[in-house]
């Protein structure tokens, strides 16, 4: 029997605006049965969490660290068809991830997933000639059905004129695509702020420390605040284990002998600051399987990424002085040695990209998503691309309704019936929204028309909750570092409504400031405060 009719509904915001305090939300998930607990809050988690709820589910998601704190904001940032999936003639996969593609720029998040041109450089003695390369990037246009523009091959001197730190040496043509990009952390907050609304309840910084069974089957989970140390469980009638380079390692508290069933791959990247101009993205080939990015991002350049195996603890993972120097040296092939000065760098990180176990080169091995059933019923979710994230969460739904002697087979709506295309919170044209935020300001509240612009593409239509927190604190509305867009009045937002515990929370995943190196001491004091005033 389905508990949806015996609890009334736990996932929307109270009166005042404000997400539920830490306390509230732990008797929240303490008290009641779930129809599902999604344990891993990354953008594999937080989709099954949101389709799920749509679906009419009782949903309850955790995460040990923040939500997206781990892989899923440590990607290239790209939302991309997978030019280089071509090579292996896989077509379809292609026109599919170009689908999803477009339905994210257009429909589900234009305020959050801007179009970006891609220069393809061909140097002589390189590893993909330019008739290859310019047949390339028009089959890849013609399976989004042109709907960016046509790929095509331009000269040097035209891109270096967009790109004045492309480097010509040896330059032969230059290939043109087109692709989008987002900032993943802020999309990845934005789906679990879906979640919520459609009846989700969420829980930051807590830790499974155990799995609750009946009669064999995993019924629940064991809690620890990692905060405050209080010490909880939830119960649930379907468990998934969508912990990202963990899974396995919740697979064992299941069956003490599951056998390994991943394996894992490192990616780092570094950000510059840029000395010059930077209108389109750049994908250097460095090898038949391996293309390494320059792109233009939050107004720095980002640049990688490593393919590597890794075998130690993913809370280890680093970007180190070896993949440091290994991403410059990679990016030197086609970016000029003055905009790569060591000097530029502002910030380095690495995330673990989920393969599926087995033998060979991780750099070849397929990107899909795995889903298995344990001993005990629990499912796990594994691998998969930002790009398709909603597309995994439809799958996993399907899965779960065709288990044999599912539980929620007769309490879901079927996935077919969901409404496809439901946007997510704050959508909006981000033109629309700046021009708003700088005309409607009060007499004397000033926005800087770059943090109007900032707060447009980040937030979308919420920035107007954003600028009513400057018109009732002025001191809201002073930048919180003088070289960056962000103002105060986010730090409030983040801590009030986006579930940021944390001054990383704030600072590395709900702003820019830790990427754009303007965390500094003095600042993490005056988030540090902030969040400690939390009503």
């Amino acid at each position: 029997m389905s508990t949806l009719q015996s609890v009334p509904a736990l996932g929307t915001h109270p009166a005042n605006g404000r997400n539920p305090s830490r306390s509230e939300t732990r008797d929240l998930l303490s008290h009641a049965t779930y129809d599902l607990l999604v344990i891993g809050g990354g953008i594999l988690g937080t989709s099954v969490a949101w389709h799920a709820a749509q679906a009419g589910l009782r949903v309850a998601m955790v995460d040990a660290g923040d939500f997206a704190g781990a892989t899923s904001s440590a990607s290239s940032k790209l939302v991309h068809g997978g030019l280089r999936y071509l090579q292996t003639g896989a077509v379809k996969l292609v026109a599919e991830n170009h689908h999803e593609r477009r339905v994210l720029a257009k429909d589900v998040a234009p305020h959050l997933v801007n179009p970006l041109t891609f220069y393809l450089p061909v140097y002589k003695g390189g590893p993909v000639g330019a008739a290859k390369l310019g047949a390339g990037v028009f089959a890849y246009s013609a399976l989004s059905a042109f709907g960016d523009g046509v790929g095509k091959v331009i000269s040097p001197a035209k891109a270096q004129a967009a790109n004045p730190g492309l480097r010509t040496d040896n330059l032969k043509a230059v290939a043109v695509y087109y692709d989008h990009q987002m900032n993943d952390s802020r999309v990845a907050v934005m789906t679990v702020r879906a979640a919520v609304e459609s009846g989700a309840v969420v829980l930051n910084h807590a830790e499974v420390t155990g799995l609750r069974f009946t009669q064999g089957r995993v019924t629940g989970a064991e809690l620890k605040d990692r905060l405050d140390g209080t010490e909880f469980g939830v119960n649930a009638r379907v468990v998934l284990n969508a912990t990202g380079p963990w899974v396995d390692h919740l697979r064992t508290m299941e069956d003490k002998g599951a056998a390994p069933s991943i394996r894992l791959s490192k990616g780092a990247h570094i950000v510059m600051k840029r000395k010059s101009p930077w209108k389109a993205a750049m994908a250097t080939p460095i090898d038949k399987y391996r293309i390494t990015f320059a792109l233009p991002w939050e107004d720095q350049l980002l640049l990688g990424t490593t393919d590597e195996m890794y075998e130690g603890d993913p809370a280890d993972v680093r970007a180190t002085e070896s993949d440091i120097q290994q991403i410059l040296d990679e990016a030197a092939f086609s970016i000029r040695d003055a905009d790569l000065d060591r000097s530029l760098m502002t910030y380095a990180f690495a995330g673990l990209r989920v393969l599926p176990g087995g033998p060979g080169d991780v750099a070849q091995a397929k990107r899909e998503t795995v889903v298995t059933e344990g001993k005990g019923g629990m499912l796990s979710v594994a691998g998969g691309k930002w790009t398709t994230y909603r597309h995994i969460g439809r799958t996993v739904m399907d899965k779960l309704a065709k288990l044999p002697g599912s539980p929620l087979t007769e309490d879901m709506l079927p996935v077919g019936d969901l409404v496809r295309r439901v946007p997510l919170p704050g959508v909006a044209n981000p033109n629309a929204v700046a021009h708003r935020l700088l005309v409607d300001r009060e007499p004397g509240r000033r926005i800087d028309p770059l943090t109007a612009r900032h707060l447009a593409t980040h937030y979308g239509a919420l920035s107007f909750d954003i600028a009513r927190l400057v018109n009732e604190d002025p001191s809201l509305g002073e930048r919180i570092h003088p070289d960056g867009p962000e103002i105060w009045a986010q730090v409030v937002y983040a801590r009030d409504n986006e579930w940021a515990q944390t001054a990383d929370d704030v600072l590395r995943r709900r702003t820019t400031l830790t990427i754009r190196g303007l965390d500094t001491d003095e600042v993490r004091t005056r988030v540090d405060e902030l969040l400690a005033q939390r009503g």
